[in-house]
């Protein structure tokens, strides 16, 4: 039996029997407005008939337990602020547990964010470096330093990252049950990973809460994410923190988007079937001839470019001239995001680009490496940094001061220096050369201020 689309449904129901809304939001669904953004006829706000986020009990109230069922949860909550207010409520909940938590030194800088806001030690570690990419860090050193610490209230990992790494998620169930402490995975990357049969590599297999960006690798509207949790006694505090980070005001075709995302392959199998297909041959395709990130995520496509001595950002700007977007680029890899809605001529057109690239004389021995990733030193705590009187550094002069806040590239928003660490040489010119960053203003970054 095919699962029902519960919230479009009932929005589709109305659509057009308000003659006049007097109500929010402020578009009205009149005018240019209406004709310019279509979906204005089911953008409604809290009424009789499409019930509340904050406290359902119609068609999201099903929607809700429909998705909970599909992703192997005790319970879901759609929200509409992407997986940012999820980390926030996930942080909150483990605050509960313990003033300190473990974070990967590439994790998502909203994990920082909520760090900073509710008082919480980040213990950072650090996983191998492979091809230029961190990888998680080892079981065995989350199982030290819970040893070590009965403050740790847990690990908060993302699994998959932006390059398909997958944590070993199995070997930190068992030392956070072994340890008794908590198991909270950013899973923006991953919705998709549901899919899989027997949900392969999916959080939710394994973590006490989870954030799953819909957004991200299913049919859904940006910023539509599902909150997941798995520990019943997290319920309670889990549904405290969502009340205090998602919005009042959530956007009903994003939780329409939401829905069907997570239920539309549930409900078309063979559409699915026929995309991870489709990337199969491509990829057999590409073997010998372009070099690919070992990714454990199908979804996540990362060419790399220096075997070929091509720089990336000049094959950027060859492939958006054919009309050919990816995701990103950090300067050694191009990562082309897929997902299940890729259809086959979308990965054709692609092998094509990529060949074409691959032999253009024109690109070859244009690649530059990129300044070494830095290994900062840590002398003061995250939180320690936050607390002191602050000052604005010229970046290339900043060298050997503490830095005051965070400061990395985005996508994918990354920290190159985490607060608390004195700032390196190797940081300053991986901040330098990146093309978009975070935590600098006129190229400046804010330090401890001796």
């Amino acid at each position: 039996m095919a699962y029902k689309y519960e919230i479009l449904n009932q929005l589709n129901k109305h659509k057009g029997k308000d003659r006049h809304r007097f109500h929010m939001p402020g578009h009205k669904n009149a005018g240019e407005f209406k004709s310019r953004f279509p979906v204005a006829a089911i953008d409604f706000t809290e009424l009789d008939f499409t019930d509340d986020l904050s406290c359902p009990s119609g068609a999201i109230k099903r929607a809700q337990e429909d998705i909970a069922e599909i992703l192997g949860a005790k319970k879901a909550y759609i929200t509409t602020d992407g997986s940012s207010s999820g980390v926030m409520a996930m942080l909150f909940v483990a605050a509960a547990y313990g003033n300190k938590i473990i974070v990967p030194r590439n994790s998502h800088k909203s994990v920082f964010n909520a760090c900073r806001l509710l008082n919480i030690e980040p213990v950072i570690v650090q996983g191998a470096e492979v091809d230029g990419v961190l990888t998680p860090p080892d079981a065995e050193l989350i199982e030290t330093l819970f040893v070590n610490d009965v403050n740790i209230s847990g690990i908060i990992i993302t699994s998959p990252d932006y390059y398909g790494n997958i944590a070993p998620l199995q070997s930190y169930r068992d030392v956070v049950e072994k340890y008794d402490r908590l198991l909270l995975v950013d899973g923006a990357h991953g919705a998709h990973l549901a899919l899989n049969p027997d949900r392969a590599g999916y959080a939710g297999v394994y973590a006490d809460m989870w954030v799953d960006g819909a957004h991200k690798s299913l049919p859904t509207l940006t910023q539509g994410a599902v909150v997941c949790v798995n520990n019943e006694k997290l319920i309670a505090r889990a549904e405290e923190g969502l009340s205090i980070f998602r919005t009042t005001s959530p956007s009903y075709p994003v939780m329409a988007s939401v829905e069907y995302g997570v239920k539309y392959f549930v409900n078309n199998p063979k559409n699915l079937q026929r995309t991870l297909a489709a990337v199969e041959e491509l990829k057999a395709s590409l073997e010998g001839l372009i070099n690919l990130y070992p990714s454990q995520d199908w979804t996540k496509l990362a060419v790399d470019f220096k075997p070929l001595g091509i720089s990336p950002y000049m094959a950027q700007t060859a492939l958006e001239k054919k009309g050919i977007y990816a995701e990103m680029n950090d300067g050694r890899y191009i990562l082309f995001y897929l997902s299940p809605s890729v259809e086959p001529y979308h990965l054709t057109e692609l092998k094509t680009a990529l060949l074409w690239i691959a032999a253009n004389k024109k690109l070859q021995n244009t690649y530059k490496d990129l300044p070494q990733k830095p290994t900062a030193e840590r002398t003061y705590s995250f939180l320690y940094a936050y607390r002191q009187r602050t000052e604005w550094t010229p970046l290339k002069q900043s060298v050997g001061k503490m830095c005051a806040d965070n400061a990395g590239i985005t996508p994918p928003c990354l920290p190159v220096i985490i607060a608390g660490e004195m700032i390196t040489e190797q940081a300053v010119q991986l901040l330098l050369t990146a093309k978009q960053t975070f935590g600098l203003v006129d190229g400046k970054i804010k330090t401890v201020k001796k």
